[in-house]
């Protein structure tokens, strides 16, 4: 079983220049018909996390991405870090 745990700010490079992010990584699978069994987002960016879960859902409606891949709006375990 193949799993993929996603955050979404990876941060800045020395420049301070964005690097690319969780969002850029899951265009790159979607566009390249890439597969895990199972896809979770453990990003604490509201944002981001919505913007790869409604793309991630969309490319499976496309068939960009195999339907049985099962997406989850959250982390695999609890951050007990996040305060939630």
């Amino acid at each position: 079983m193949s799993i993929l745990t996603l955050d979404h700010d990876l941060g800045e490079d020395v420049d301070g220049k964005e690097l690319p992010n969780g969002y850029d990584l899951v265009k790159y699978f979607c566009e390249n018909t890439l597969r895990a069994d199972k896809i979770y987002l453990h990003t604490d960016n509201p944002v981001g996390r919505t913007n790869m879960y409604e793309t991630l859902l969309a490319a499976q409606r496309r068939g960009f991405i195999d339907e049985d891949i099962e997406i989850y709006h959250y982390p695999i375990k609890e951050n007990k870090y996040s305060g939630d």
